[in-house]
């Protein structure tokens, strides 16, 4: 870890060197690559320079262990005690900004929620956690767009897609992958039974058209009249569009725009990212037999979470953590759930590393 670490000034330096060049402004994509290089370079050197210090700071300390005067040793050791877990916190955070990037990290998200077993009791958990995540967005500052959606007629959906953008928006959301499940008693529940229905969340990083090479013979295109509440052009001209991946069977539908035209963009957008997302999932199975004991799998059959409204509860299985803090949750406070899983994904990496 440290011979790596050595050379990471000098590297900063050079990308310093490079950002100045007056041609990398006329190229905006490498510009970007090499200033967001640059930036994890500096984090990097300033948490190597902090841990540097605080070893010197240790030995020094040490040294100081050898006088005569018993008070001076006294506080030299209790300086000790906080410069060795300080010493061991900037190892810890040394070791995860070695780790691995993930290249989806920073890229946009499509979120798709789908109801599960349960009927319309499942439909309308759908529309709350969707509203749940839209306000962690709102929070985050990031951009959501319906992408496309199935409604029901009392408030809920079978079905919503959602283009997430912001900054490093897949790397919050990629753990939400799985099946959610909900315990509690419908409205149409006249004997206050506790109904337990399901939903599945699929977080795929959106892909751009480089990533894929599609060909045009592989996709089917139909167009069809909309189905909804109606309005202007809906259910009046073919502006729903479907299309399928015919090497895969993959198909997506989008029907939410009155232009034929921004239909097929938004469809074939999920398509991109559906086709990336299985094609990462096939290799990952592939390359890690470990994968299923990790936390971020996006096993969609998996049971990751369970939201009791009777307890008030939430709890995420992968982690046996448990919050009673159902309402703030849903109301889009994601972080005390978020965060714990990203250390313990980060924890279990840098044990599979050594």
């Amino acid at each position: 870890m440290f011979a790596q670490l050595e050379n990471v000034a000098e590297r900063k330096l050079a990308l310093e060197a490079r950002l100045s060049e007056p041609q990398l402004a006329s190229d905006q994509a490498e510009f970007r690559r090499v200033a967001k290089e640059h930036a994890h370079l500096a984090k990097l050197d300033d948490l190597y320079n902090n841990y540097k210090k605080v070893t010197k700071e240790i030995a020094a300390n040490r040294l100081l262990l050898q006088e005569e005067d018993s008070e001076i040793r006294e506080l030299v050791r209790a300086d000790l005690v906080e410069l060795e877990i300080r010493q061991d916190e900037l190892i810890k955070a040394l070791r995860v900004a070695l780790l691995p990037k993930d290249p989806n990290d920073e890229k946009n998200t499509l979120l798709e929620i789908r109801a599960g077993t349960g009927g319309d009791e499942a439909a309308l958990f759908v529309s709350d956690l969707f509203r749940m995540y839209s306000r962690y967005a709102e929070q985050q500052g990031w951009k959501v767009e319906v992408m496309t959606s199935n409604p029901t007629g009392i408030g809920g959906f079978k079905e919503i897609i959602a283009l997430i953008s912001g900054d490093h928006v897949y790397s919050r959301l990629k753990y939400e992958s799985g099946a959610h499940r909900v315990q509690r008693v419908p409205d149409t529940e006249t004997q206050g039974r506790i109904h337990t229905s399901a939903v599945t969340v699929a977080v795929m990083p959106e892909a751009e058209e480089v990533e894929l090479d599609i060909s045009p013979n592989e996709l089917r295109f139909d167009v069809y009249r909309s189905t909804g509440s109606g309005g202007q052009s809906v259910n009046t001209t073919d502006s729903a569009v479907r299309v399928t991946h015919l090497p895969t069977g993959l198909v997506v539908t989008c029907q939410d725009e009155k232009s034929q035209h921004k239909n097929k963009a938004k469809a074939l957008q999920v398509l991109r990212a559906r086709l990336l997302d299985k094609m990462q999932r096939e290799q990952d199975e592939k390359m890690s037999a470990d994968r299923k004991s990790q936390v971020g799998s996006g096993d969609r059959s998996e049971r990751i979470r369970t939201y009791n409204f009777p307890q008030g509860r939430v709890s995420d299985h992968r982690i046996n953590l448990t919050l009673y803090q159902l309402d703030d949750i849903l109301m889009g406070k994601l972080d005390d759930i978020i965060d714990p899983l990203t250390v313990h994904f980060q924890t279990e990496a840098l044990q599979i590393m050594q």
